[in-house]
Order: structure tokens, then sequence, then C-alpha cells
């Protein structure tokens, strides 16, 4: 029988009781427990606002800045069906801001020339398929694209959590950094993060920089190859500024660490760093599927939460902190009584594996 090793995908099963999945965010952002994986291989079990001791003064932070379109639409076909319009980026090669491709629900009722009304003042026209069972859709509105989401627009919550959106989504589902729009999905790792830790991390001379990644929806899509090199990833818009570049690379000339926050800034990072660890400005799309063995060039540390099972996620974070090792520290995390997914606790990994 061969021994796992992270190579396939049935390596990243693993069973969680339904009661661990976190359906509501912490009371405080930063009381939600921290796994530690530390640099001599032990575990330590700590709450959030803890991970400032973990910083040395010259490392640098690396956030994702993107920022959760509430943009899935609730409306009505003409008959009075319910119907459901989830909208994923711009549509290609137009500069319409109401044009869009989207998922729609019921995918087999809204084929293009269907329309369906979400309030008085918005509808949306289905014009044409997408990709991947999607369709290109139009905003009919008066609105601004920004007024018509905050106006009727739900954040969309990932499916495992079993409920419908509440007011208090709207800002527990976003980070308290995120500025640039585009995201269907927030960066959970940080969720975590308060005014409070930024500062006391700046006063113990860290430095932040932002980079944005916009979270498509592929995020919630499980890997259903079990050879994972047939797996074809997802694209993501991302961006990376001549000050974020000069930033991470100064911290590293300096012999300061690199702590990304979550696996899309990983992901954004590593897509835009040379052979020797360099990170150069960018913007441009990424499908970089990071699994093991993964030899990493821009990141010394990581913090995230606890992914799906089977998830690109998981393999990522496998790829970083080994694959024994992060089964292992899952495991611990399961019988330790940890909150897991997008509003759950978190795991700091202080350093990429070495084998």
């Amino acid at each position: 029988m061969r021994t796992p090793d992270g190579s396939s995908l049935s390596d990243y099963d693993y069973e969680l009781p339904p009661e661990r999945i976190a359906r509501y965010p912490a009371e405080r952002r930063d009381e939600s427990r921290l796994l530690v994986l530390t640099e001599t291989g032990g575990m330590r079990h700590l709450r959030f606002r803890e991970i400032v001791e973990f910083f040395r003064p010259g490392d640098v932070l690396v956030v994702n800045q993107t920022k959760v379109m509430p943009a899935r639409l609730l409306g009505r076909k003409p008959s009075g069906a319910p119907a459901e319009i989830l909208l994923l980026r711009p549509a290609p090669g137009v500069a319409n801001p109401h044009l869009w491709e989207a998922l729609v629900r019921p995918g087999s009722k809204l084929k293009p020339g269907r329309t369906v009304v979400v309030a008085d003042d918005l509808s949306v026209e289905i014009l044409d398929s997408a990709p991947g069972g999607g369709r290109v859709v139009r905003l009919v509105t008066d609105l601004s694209l920004e007024e018509a989401l905050e106006r009727h627009g739900h954040m969309p919550l990932p499916p495992y959590l079993g409920r419908e959106d509440e007011p208090l989504d709207r800002e527990r589902y976003q980070t308290v950094y995120a500025r640039d729009v585009g995201s269907v999905a927030a960066p959970t790792a940080g969720l975590h993060f308060t005014p409070e830790i930024l500062a006391a991390l700046e006063a113990r001379g860290v430095r932040r920089a932002a980079v944005t990644l916009h979270v498509g929806i592929g995020t919630f899509r499980p890997v259903d190859v079990d050879h994972l090199d047939a797996h074809e990833m997802h694209h993501e818009w991302y961006t990376v500024s001549e000050a974020a570049a000069a930033t991470v690379n100064a911290a590293r000339e300096a012999g300061g660490r690199v702590w990304a926050v979550g696996t899309t800034t990983v992901r954004t990072l590593e897509s835009v760093a040379d052979e020797q660890g360099r990170v150069r400005a960018a913007t441009g799309t990424t499908d970089l599927f990071i699994r093991p063995p993964c030899a990493f060039r821009a990141v010394d540390c990581l913090l995230t939460n606890f992914h799906l099972p089977r998830s690109t996620l998981l393999m990522l974070v496998a790829a970083f902190a080994g694959y024994e090792r992060t089964m292992a520290a899952y495991a611990e995390a399961i019988r330790g009584g940890y909150r897991f997914y997008s509003y759950g606790d978190a795991m700091a990994v202080a350093g990429p594996s070495t084998g």
C-alpha cells in the first residue's frame, strides 16, 4: 500500500465533524485561535492577537487588499419563479461596466434572451453563454455599478456555511484593509487582523506591503482529477505595484522575512518572483498551481486558515509546510476543537519545508 506523500488527490482527504465548520465569525477578529507551526518543528496553541510576537524587526507583512463585491443578485423570472445571478468578472474585451460574466441559477432556464428582475431599478438580461457554464449578462439600470450592488447585492458567502448572508457579513467578510473591489470570495487569512494588530506590527519595525489578487469562483471548486498534474487551475487577476515590490525586495535584501497573508498572497508573490526571489511589479492573470514538491522563492512565512479537503488551498499549504506536517497539524486542530474554513481559526507556518 502506497504511503501518502501529497502527490495524489486522495492524500488530501480528512474527516471534519460538521460542528467544526465556523458558520459565523468569532465575536472579535483577533479572538480567533492560532495554531503555530514553529521553526523547530513544534506546535503552539495561541490566540491570533499573539501573532505579533513571531515577527522580527525588518520583516514585511504582505496582504491582499482585494475587496469582496456584494455580487450575488436575487430576483425573479417573468414567470415569478426565483432566480439568482452571481457576477464573476467584467466581460472581457469591453469597457461597459454593466456587462459581466456570471453564473446563473437555474442554469437550464436562464438561456440567452431571458431577463431576471431584481428590483424596480435593476434587472439583468442574459446575453450569451460563457465558458464553464456561465453567462454574459447586462445590468439594466440607471444606477452606477457600485450603487446597484450596494443597494441590491448580497455577499457571496461560501455554500458550506449553510446560511444566507446577514448584515454582519458586510463588515466581517471583508478585511480591515480591503480596498480594490473585485473578489467573489474573501482572502480569509486576513479576516483576523485588526487595526490594533497592524499598529503593533508597525511599532515592532515590521513593514507592510499590499498586493491585489481578485479571488474567483474557482476557489470553491474542488479538484476532480486524482493525478494532480492533470488539474487545470482557474485564472485570477492580480497586480503588484512598484511600491509593493520595492518594499518586499528591500526587506529580503536586509535579511528580513516575507510573511504572506493567505494563499492568494502566496500565489501572487510566487507568480512575479524570479529565481533569486526578487519580486517585480506586474499586472496580469495567474493560474499558478502550487503543490508538493515546490521550492518557494519569495515567501518565508505563511498565515492561513484551515481549508477544505481536496482543495488547491490545502495543497499549497502542504507544499509550504510539508505534506506530513500539514496533515498532522490538521489532525491536531480537529482534536483541539479549532473552527474551520472561511470564518474559522488560523494557522501560522514560521518557515517553509526544507524537504
